[in-house]
């Protein structure tokens, strides 16, 4: 089992890479299209 997680380490490091800029990506998105306007106001006042 550890040979595997040793082969796939740099795969994993790239993958929770790209699930980080993916997760970015929709905070933004959400927030400029006017879904995330309404946390903002509630935050915000």
């Amino acid at each position: 089992m550890s040979e595997d997680t040793d082969d796939y380490g740099d795969l994993d490091a790239r993958r929770n890479r790209r699930i980080r800029i993916v997760a970015w990506t929709v905070i933004i998105a959400l927030i400029l299209g006017g879904g995330g306007a309404t946390v903002l106001t509630l935050l915000f006042g």
